[in-house]
């Protein structure tokens, strides 16, 4: 099996299965327990939160574990905006191609009698800084503003909006999901105060996420409970919180090497899928992206149907964000873009990551090569 499915989740990487193995027998205590068995669990608790906060730029305080990225957004928007500071500031500026978790988060406010601006995003998918300043006024409570767009890979200018934000006294929030381990990506490249990721796009387990909470920065639990200093109900998975911070310390350490390695792989996709079948679109080609990312459109084929057909055939893909699965809705990110529902619905999203070699291109190249041909004569 081809997985070039990374932006929905990496493999685990086998160290962090290895330690998960262990963890999960030894830390069986409740981190809140005063017994031995809870004492050991709080003191590796620690270390953990103690690690990613090293390797982000923060302090060990401000690492808030939760059971996923998208939980860690929804706390970061909605918590951050219901417990701001000033009750005066009621707006929320944020993009039209955020992460569905962002976009039902600011929903909930919008609902809730909060003013919401989604700023656009031009041709390339990359939203203009200039059209995003003019939105942060006086009134403006939180910005939330995505890293690297989960379906184009295209990187987003959040770090110069969150020294806007930073300027003016308004609340940033960036989700960071994927970003991490392929751009810089820590809180000295984005100065953001609330900062959101997951363990299971870097090579660790699905179900635990984090949230960077600034000191300073206020925000309303939407979980009750007196862990993480209130601002998280639920006893934390310390083998879950190790393993995050496992994944995220190799993801670091890799980024550099990985950004070479595999943008020579996507690039060289890329140029032979363009060359084998005319007509074929890069989505987001005109704007930077990440490496790993290709998100190709290919006029009058089914892009469900070919994702179908692609996995008879052994090759993960994807024809969007991974939460969408199995919906029939066109991507809003390229609608956003300036695609037709049609066109939307005739993409795919390719994306790759470490342990995908040169073979794998030859061979999903291959396989677009007579797939797609057959696909458009019916």
């Amino acid at each position: 099996m081809i997985s070039w499915d990374f932006n929905a989740g990496a493999p685990l990487l086998p160290a962090v299965a290895a330690h998960l193995a262990k963890a999960f027998a030894e830390t069986w205590g409740n981190p809140s327990s005063v017994h031995q068995a809870g004492r050991t669990s709080r003191k590796r608790l620690d270390a953990a939160r103690e690690a990613v906060a090293r390797r982000l730029g923060a302090l060990p305080r401000e690492v808030l574990f939760t059971g996923s990225g998208s939980e860690a957004a929804a706390l970061a928007v909605l918590g951050g905006f219901r417990a701001r500071k000033d009750p005066s500031r009621t707006k929320v500026v944020t993009s039209a191609i955020e992460h569905p978790c962002v976009l039902g988060a600011v929903a909930q406010l919008e609902r809730d009698g909060a003013t919401v601006v989604r700023v656009p995003c031009g041709p390339d998918g990359r939203v203009d800084l200039a059209q995003v300043t003019p939105q942060l006024t006086p009134d403006t409570a939180l910005c939330s503003l995505m890293w690297v767009n989960n379906e184009t890979g295209v990187i987003q200018p959040a770090p110069e909006v969150a020294r806007a934000c930073q300027a003016r006294g308004i609340v940033f929030h960036c989700d960071a999901v994927q970003a991490l381990g392929k751009v810089p990506a820590t809180l000295r490249e984005c100065p953001a105060d609330l900062f959101s990721f997951s363990a299971h796009k870097l090579g660790g387990p699905a179900g635990v996420g984090a949230l960077i909470n600034r000191r300073g920065v206020p925000v309303s639990a939407l979980i009750p409970g007196h862990q993480e200093d209130g601002r998280r109900g639920g006893t934390p998975g310390t083998a879950l919180a190790e393993a995050l911070a496992l994944a995220l310390e190799h993801a670091v350490d890799r980024q550099e090497a990985y950004a070479v390695d595999v943008a020579a792989l996507r690039d060289r996709f890329e140029q032979e899928v363009l060359a084998r079948l005319p007509g074929t679109a890069v989505n987001g080609a005109g704007a930077p992206r990440v490496a790993n990312t290709s998100n190709l459109r290919f006029p009058d084929v089914d892009g469900e149907a070919l994702l179908i057909a692609l996995d008879l055939e052994g090759i993960c893909v994807s024809s969007g964000a991974a939460c969408a699965s199995g919906s029939l809705a066109p991507s809003h990110v390229l609608k956003a873009m300036g695609l037709s529902s049609t066109g939307a619905q005739e993409s795919l999203r390719f994306s790759l990551g470490e342990g995908s070699t040169g073979a794998e291109v030859t061979l999903v190249v291959d396989a677009l090569a007579r797939l797609v041909p057959r696909a458009r004569q019916g």
